[in-house]
This record gives structure tokens, sequence and C-alpha cells, in this order.
């Protein structure tokens, strides 16, 4: 029950390592999908940057306000996660499943110019939610099936990479837009939204549908053509789905996510806390996730590739250690100028060490066929776990302040952190 096991769960995906070769490629699918998610991730990344401080600052909302509609944003998804993966199992057509997903969030974009009252927004931003839980699963078990166990890793740091560059990109538009118009939030959700719109055609003209039978297609095409489809199979149905809760494996690493999850805090709530604690102005607030991205995307691939050699295990439980001392400076170290690139820096590091290789262990423990099922268990768990928080950290901000707040998930942190390396330590292993 741990995330280094490194052998094939499939036949397919030993075939497919052995059409692709020696070498570090990924397969085509993993780019373009790459392309797709950087594209989305700036829409969406523009308004994450901006919406905690229109907000609080703006609209006059409390921390309890603000964290229960932030945990909406996180936590709705959660919930739509699992029939995404489960429909796009069943229907055997992940990119029509992820094609909805993204549409519904480029839809809801410009909404947020119509809504100011707490339950509009909290409708749009869960439609906005609900369309990232039906595309993440089916996405990554795109990504998955596209690529040899052994490279799993590695394929998603590629694809959290391209999708971080989005994430850097984003901030670094919402902020000159803020600077450059008259009404800068309007202008940031305008934007946003053709942007979103533009995501969703390179989807749909450029990922590969249903491939064809491997036995009629040539080695080149099928490497080309999206790993989506299992031919000859009957649909899935609920039944074998809910039987991966079955596999020991499994539970533990759902397990695990959410209890990490439950400690970790909001990226917006550790956004305010920063400001607050080093000063940072209002007007260089959208840019605090610009660091936290940089760091992302230069160690998403290394860190990727390394827990593919030493143990996804180590790598994951490791980016929580940075998170842990993320949370300690923001507590106790002196307002320097050096703390916003320190926390800034142990928060991507936590990203990079975590995104990618969860989805990948997943590789070794669930059979293609259920792939998406499997990603949208332990991603719903993580989800749901991290909607807890959210409301838990915004009512305990409220009533006790920001700094008591943050104490208790950093030593929340800890506990879990132990406990998750005692589950998914098997016996004798010494990593």
């Amino acid at each position: 029950m741990y995330l280094t096991d490194r052998s094939a769960p499939a036949q397919a995906d030993t075939e497919q390592g052995r059409r692709r070769g020696p070498g570090h490629r990924v397969a085509p699918v993993v780019l373009v999908l790459g392309s797709v998610s950087l594209i989305t991730d700036i829409s969406s990344e523009m308004v994450t940057a901006v919406l905690p401080l229109y907000l609080v600052s703006t609209l006059g909302f409390t921390p309890l306000v603000f964290g229960t509609l932030d945990g909406v944003y996180n936590g709705v998804s959660a919930l739509v996660q699992l029939t995404g993966g489960h429909l796009a199992d069943r229907v055997r057509n992940h990119k029509l499943m992820a094609g909805l997903g993204y549409g519904l969030s480029a839809l809801c974009k410009p909404l947020l110019l119509l809504v100011s009252s707490v339950g509009a927004l909290g409708t749009v931003l869960a439609l906005d939610r609900t369309g990232k839980g039906l595309r993440t699963a089916p996405r990554d078990a795109m990504i998955s099936l596209s690529t040899p166990s052994e490279k799993q890793g590695r394929a998603f740091g590629v694809h959290r990479a391209m999708d971080t560059t989005g994430a850097m990109l984003g901030p670094l538009a919402a902020f000159f837009i803020l600077r450059a118009a008259t009404d800068g939030y309007d202008a940031v959700f305008g934007v946003s939204a053709c942007v979103a719109v533009l995501g969703v055609l390179v989807l749909v003209l450029f990922v590969p549908g249903r491939r064809r039978d491997a036995r009629s297609a040539d080695a080149d095409a099928d490497a080309d053509a999206d790993a989506d489809t299992v031919a000859g199979k009957p649909p899935v149905n609920v039944r074998e789905a809910l039987a991966l809760l079955r596999l020991p494996r499994l539970r533990a690493l759902a397990g695990c996510a959410a209890l990490l999850g439950l400690t970790t805090v909001s990226d917006a709530f550790v956004y305010l806390l920063l400001q607050r604690r080093a000063g940072i102005g209002d007007e260089w607030f959208p840019l605090l996730p610009l660091g936290t991205a940089a760091v992302f995307l230069l160690l998403a691939v290394p860190l990727g590739a390394l827990a593919d050699r030493i143990g996804r295990r180590t790598v994951f439980l490791a980016g929580h250690v940075s998170l842990l001392t993320g949370y300690a400076l923001l507590l106790w170290a002196p307002a320097t100028p050096a703390l916003p690139f320190l926390v800034l820096a142990l928060h991507g590091l936590f990203y990079a060490a975590t995104d990618g290789v969860l989805p990948a262990a997943l590789a070794d423990i669930v059979p293609e066929q259920l792939r998406a099922s499997g990603l949208a268990i332990v991603g719903t768990s993580q989800a749901l776990a991290r909607f807890c928080c959210s409301l838990a950290f915004g009512a305990a901000w409220t009533v006790w302040g920001d700094g008591p707040a943050l104490a208790g998930s950093a030593i929340g942190l800890l506990c879990c952190a132990v406990v998750a390396g005692v589950v998914l330590r098997p016996a004798g292993e010494t990593r």
C-alpha cells in the first residue's frame, strides 16, 4: 500500500511502452492536453488571483463568508469528479466528458460580471467548479492511459508544468488589466471568459477523439491517438467502479489524500495571510500566485521524474513537509523582504511534489478500463477534505484570528503527515 510500486497493471500499458521505445518523450496527447490546460489556467487564474481581494475588500465579505465561498469553489468539483470519472469510463469517451467540463467553466466566466450577492456568486462558482469536476478525471485518464507505467510521474510533471505556465500568465494578465482598466475587476472577468472559450476550441480541434482498434491501426497513428477508449470491452457499470474501493492500496491512498487535505489551507487564504504578514499592497496581491506558479513550473518535471526513480511516496510526503515549513514561516518568521519569496517558493515546491505525483501513483493500482473512476475517487476524497478545511479555517479565522487558525492547521498537518507516512509505507520499506 504505497506509491512506489512500478508493476504495470495492464498489458496495454506495457505494449504502449514497447511501441514508444526508450527515451524521455511524452505522448503527443499529453502535450495537446497540456496546451488546453495552459490556456484554461490563464482564464481561471485571472479570476482566482483577484477573487479573494474582490470578495473581502470590494464586496466586504467576512473571512467566514469568503471561506464558505472558497469551500464551494474547491469542494463542488469533488462531488462531480465521481460522476465525470464514471461517465467517461462508461461511454469510453474521455474527450467528450472533458469537453463538457471545459465548456461549462467557460460559460460561467461572463456570469461573474452580473452577480454580486453571496447566493448568486456561490451558484456561479459552484457551476464553474462543476465544470472542473467533470473534466479533471477524464483528462488525467487520457494522460495516464497514453503513458507507460514507469514514466507516469514524468508525463504528469510535463502536463502540470504546462498547466502551471498558464497559472503564471493568468495573475500577470490580471495585474496589468487592473492597472490599465477603469473597471478593473469587470475587465478581468470579461477577458477571462474570452480566453476560456479559446481553450475549449483547442480541445475540440486538436485533442484526438476515439481511437481505432489497435489491431487495425499502425503503430505511429496509435501512438498519436487518444488512449481513452478500450476496444472490445462492455460498458463500465457503477458496481464495477465502486468495487475499486475494495483495493487496499487505493483505499489507503484515498484516505491519506483526504487526511492531508483536511489540514491543507486554501491557496487564497495563504495569499491573504502572506499579504497581511508581509505588508504587501493591494495592487501587488494578484502577483502572489505567480510566485507559487513559477516554482511549480520549474520543479514539476524534475520532481515527477524523481518520483519515478526513488518512489512516489517519498516525494509526496516531502512536498507536505515543505508546506508545513511555509506555515511555520508565516507564523513565526520576522516580516523581512525575503519572507514572501520563501513562503511562495515552499508553496510551489509543495504543489510540484504532490499535484502530479498523486495521480501518477494510481497507474500501478487501477486497471485501465476504470482509470478515470479511480482518479475520481482519490481526487474526490482530497477535494472534499479541502472543502471542509476551507470552511473550518474561515470560521476559526473569524472567531480566533488568523494566527491561531494557521497554528491549528500546522499542528494538524504535522500529525497527518506522520500518519500518512506510516500508512503508505509497506513492511520492509526503508526509503
